[in-house]
C-alpha cells in the first residue's frame, strides 16, 4: 500500500498555459494550484534549452527527500516547449514579436509574470536555476525585491562573461551569425518519425553511460523546429547581454543565495568560481567535486537534487 501511495506521488503533472502570450510548458509535482496555506514552493527555472522534462528526476528526488510535504515546480522558457494541437505557439504574433517574448529579457518578464499570477504573495520561493536560469533568478530578484525567496540555489551559473567562455567563443559565432543556417536541418528533422528521432539522439547520447532515460522525449520535442530556433535565438542575446556580474543583486541577497560551481565547465570556468569567492568572502560558494557535467540533468539529477536538500534542510525546518 505504502508503495502504492508513494509511486502516485512521484507522478507529476504537466499544464499547457500561456504566459506572456507564449506557449509555457509547467511540470509540477506535489499541488498543481497553490492556495493561500501554501508556505513554500521549488520554483525550478531551466538553461537553455528551458525544456522542464530534463529537470523530472531532479524535481522528484527534491519532492520526495522533503516528504512530498513542499510542492516542486518547474516553469519552461516561452516558446521552448511543445505546446498541444490545441495551442499555437503564441497567441498573439504581433504582440510576441513587440514584446520579444522569446529573447532574454522577454524571458525574465515572462518568469516574473508567471510567478505574479500562479504564485500566492505569501508563499516563501526556494528557486533554483540552472545555468542561465541563475541569471534570471539574479533578475528577478532585482526587479522584484518584495518575492518571499526563501534560498535561491545558483547551479553551474553562467551570470557574467558568457561569450568570453570557452564555450562562449565557440558558440557565440553559431548563434549570433549562423543560426539560419541550422534552421533547414531542424525543419527536415521536424519531418521524420518520432521513432526514428529517439533513435538518432539515442545515438547522439550513446557515450553517456548512466543516462536518465526520462530525457529522451524532451529531446525529441526540440526536434520539432520552432522550440530548437527560439532556443537559438535566445542564446544569441546570452552571447550579447550577459556581460558583467550583478554584483550590487548579489550583494543585496547574499545570505539567500548558494552557488554551485563545476569544475569541469566550458561555460563557467572555476576562474570564475575564484573571482567571485575572492568578491564576497562571506558567501556560499561550492565547487564541484564529483565531475558533474554543465548539462547534470543528463545522468546526474538525482545526486544533485540530494545535495541541494542538503543544503538548504535547514532553512525549512522540516
Amino acid at each position: 500500500m505504502d508503495s502504492t501511495v508513494t509511486d502516485r506521488r512521484d507522478e507529476p503533472h504537466t499544464d499547457f498555459i500561456y504566459c506572456c502570450g507564449a506557449a509555457t510548458e509547467v511540470l509540477k509535482f506535489g499541488s498543481c494550484h497553490l492556495q493561500s496555506g501554501h508556505k513554500v514552493l521549488f520554483l525550478i527555472i531551466p538553461g537553455n534549452p528551458g525544456v522542464v522534462g530534463f529537470y523530472r528526476t531532479f524535481m522528484q528526488t527534491i519532492h520526495s527527500m522533503f516528504g512530498y510535504s513542499h510542492p516542486v515546480w518547474a516553469v519552461s522558457h516561452a516558446g521552448h516547449c511543445v505546446p498541444p494541437v490545441s495551442m499555437d505557439m503564441v497567441e498573439d504574433a504581433s504582440s510576441a514579436a513587440e514584446n520579444d517574448v522569446f529573447g532574454l529579457n522577454g524571458q525574465i518578464e515572462h518568469k516574473l509574470a508567471f510567478i505574479r499570477k500562479h504564485v500566492p504573495i505569501e508563499t516563501s520561493l526556494v528557486l533554483v536555476g540552472h545555468s542561465i536560469g541563475c541569471y534570471i533568478i539574479l533578475e528577478i530578484m532585482k526587479r522584484n525585491p518584495e518575492l518571499k525567496v526563501l534560498k535561491a540555489v545558483m547551479l553551474f551559473p553562467t551570470i557574467e562573461r558568457m561569450a568570453q567562455t570557452p564555450q562562449g567563443k565557440v558558440m557565440t559565432p553559431v548563434l549570433c551569425r549562423m543560426r539560419y543556417v541550422a534552421y533547414l536541418p531542424l525543419f527536415l528533422l521536424s519531418l521524420l518519425p518520432e521513432s526514428l528521432k529517439t533513435s538518432l539522439i539515442k545515438l547522439v547520447f550513446g557515450g553517456i553511460r548512466s543516462l536518465d532515460h526520462f530525457v529522451l522525449q524532451p529531446t525529441v520535442g526540440l526536434l520539432s523546429g520552432d522550440s530548437a530556433a527560439n532556443a537559438m535565438y535566445m542564446g544569441a542575446q546570452e552571447m550579447r547581454e550577459v556581460l558583467e556580474r550583478d554584483n550590487t543583486t548579489i550583494k543585496n541577497n547574499l545570505n539567500k543565495l548558494i552557488f554551485y560551481y563545476g569544475a569541469p565547465d566550458h561555460w563557467c570556468p572555476v576562474q570564475f568560481f575564484h573571482d567571485i569567492k575572492r568578491d564576497f568572502p562571506h558567501g556560499d560558494f561550492r565547487l564541484c567535486e564529483n565531475g558533474f557535467r554543465h548539462a547534470f540533468v543528463l545522468d546526474a539529477g538525482r545526486e544533485v537534487a540530494r545535495m541541494v536538500v542538503e543544503w538548504i534542510r535547514g532553512d525549512l525546518r522540516t
